[in-house]
């Protein structure tokens, strides 16, 4: 199984355009230059984090690759394009910006729109750029309450930044207009209009909103083996591979399965590849027909097949159903076929992206083809999975370690209050936390916000992030974290050996000046 690692590249300590854009530039330089093992490459604004499975490669030869790049950048190599991108200046926050800056609406048009605006990062959700730097005349805080919900292609200022809002999201930036082209649409050959490192001006136009770009599918509708016909589907059933790789400076999520070990151990039950397609089904499962004879295998947990074994090969001839029953430990399981599924792959993956609109959950009347003849016989089976009865959760000082955040981890269990692909939100021991110049976020990274709660980042998290870091899950332990329930109590166990300074030389390194 990976065990997923990280280091930043530490350019600055507070957030500058040149410094920004030697980040970029190595950025670029070792994305042509990736070795076996690098997973990701995330710019934030003042670090880039590389995430490499230390399985494959070693800590020390992943700093010798950057600091070999490094020595070779470019002063001031500025490689980004220039864009122009309409806009139709209608925010509803328009008018207040315009009153509290002392200006009429058509002078903070004028402002917005003069500068040519720097990416400093993508992120938060994908192709979302965050640009700088606004006119000092108009640059106002978030608000104090966020909104729930801010429209697709928004455009927006907080503070000396700008944004896009590539698609429907929460957000407390202030409002200006309305982008009359799509940054971001998974649809099209290039999906990404905007990159970290470009250049964007704004050019005020009248002229209709786009439409939200449509959802790009990840099966094909007319399959070439039909294999399993969806009758009923679970509560969410998401089809998976070993995930999205090297998308994370467009914000992609790496996706693939939250239980990594669950998900190998039933393609390995029917003769399939780690990484093959299958489906993720979250604590009530689907009701399939099989369309052919196929081989299946379930495993993992929060959930049995009616009538056929658990974390064993079995057959389903062509008219049977698999229906499931609902178990209270754990909260996922992956169904495998023999073959694999045929699939449509999206930038090199064929996993869901919900945030992204890339595939969807399973609905009635959907079908699933074989992507090739299975060769795997019925009857297959070896040394079960199990869970825990006390979850206990190995935790590893983070980024922004201290040792009273990871003390006040350990010291008594939190409870999850809320669980998606994106995170687990425990309540528990308050947890000292704060804000950070946003940054990379790993696997398994324990994120605290200023109100002292953590969240576990699971897959499918924001890319970068703002909040501070203390500790990370232990890679070995990510699949445990993956099969946690609602309500469900969760203990830390932090490892604290070591110093501060061991802990922030783990994770970071400095971006030396060219020699």
């Amino acid at each position: 199984m990976a065990e997923h690692c990280g280091l930043y590249v530490q350019f600055a300590e507070h957030i500058e355009r040149e410094g920004n854009v030697r980040l970029h530039a190595l950025h670029r330089v070792l994305l042509a230059d990736l070795q076996a093992g690098v997973n990701d490459l995330y710019p934030g604004y003042v670090n880039l984090y590389v995430d490499f499975d230390a399985n494959l490669i070693p800590a020390g030869e992943v700093r010798a690759w950057v600091t070999r790049h490094l020595k070779t950048l470019r002063p001031g190599a500025v490689d980004g394009r220039s864009l122009e991108l309409p806009v139709r200046y209608d925010g509803p926050d328009l008018p207040e910006v315009a009153e509290r800056s002392g200006l009429s609406e058509a002078e903070v048009v004028r402002l917005h729109s003069a500068p040519e605006y720097h990416v400093y990062a993508v992120g938060f959700t994908p192709g979302f750029p965050f640009l700088g730097e606004v006119a000092p005349e108009i640059r106002l805080p978030r608000r104090s309450t966020p909104r729930p919900t801010v429209p697709f292609n928004t455009v927006a200022i907080a503070n000396a930044q700008s944004c896009v809002y590539t698609l429907p999201s929460p957000g407390g930036w202030n409002l200006l207009g309305t982008l009359l082209t799509t940054v971001y649409d998974p649809n099209r050959t290039e999906p990404f209009m905007v990159s970290p490192g470009d250049r964007v001006r704004f050019v005020p136009q009248e002229g209709e909103t786009p439409p939200l770009p449509g959802i790009r599918e990840l099966w094909p509708s007319d399959p070439r083996l039909p294999a399993l016909r969806v009758e009923t589907p679970g509560l969410q059933d998401l089809l998976l591979d070993a995930g999205r790789f090297r998308q994370a400076h467009f914000g992609l999520a790496r996706s693939g399965p939250l239980d990594e070990r669950s998900a190998r151990f039933a393609n390995r039950l029917v003769g399939n590849p780690p990484g093959t397609p299958l489906l993720e089904l979250t604590l009530k499962g689907p009701v399939l027909t099989a369309l052919r004879d196929v081989v299946l295998a379930v495993a993992g947990f929060g959930m049995r097949p009616v009538g056929w074994p658990m974390q064993e090969s079995f057959l389903l001839r062509s008219g049977e159903t698999l229906s499931f029953t609902s178990s209270q430990t754990g909260a996922r399981a992956y169904l495998a076929v023999s073959g694999g599924l045929e699939t449509l792959p999206f930038l090199g993956s064929s996993s869901v992206d919900l945030l992204g609109r890339v595939g969807r959950p399973l609905r009635s009347g959907d079908v699933l083809g074989l992507a090739a003849e299975g060769r795997a016989r019925p009857g297959f089976a070896s040394r079960p999975l199990t869970l825990p009865e006390d979850l206990v959760l190995r935790l590893l000082p983070g980024p922004q370690a201290t040792p009273e955040a990871l003390m006040a981890l350990g010291s008594a269990p939190f409870r999850v209050v809320g669980s998606d692909r994106m995170g687990l939100r425990l309540k528990g021991p308050e947890v000292p936390g704060g804000q950070v110049i946003s940054e990379g976020t790993p696997a398994g990274a324990v994120q605290v916000t200023p109100d002292g709660d953590p969240i576990v980042l699971l897959n499918d998290r924001g890319r970068i992030g703002g909040y501070s870091k203390p500790a990370v899950v232990h890679p070995l332990d990510l699949p445990l974290a993956a099969q946690v329930r609602p309500g469900q109590r969760v203990s830390f166990r932090p490892d604290l050996s070591g110093s501060p300074d061991d802990w922030a030389r783990r994770w970071t390194m400095n971006a030396v000046p060219n020699s």
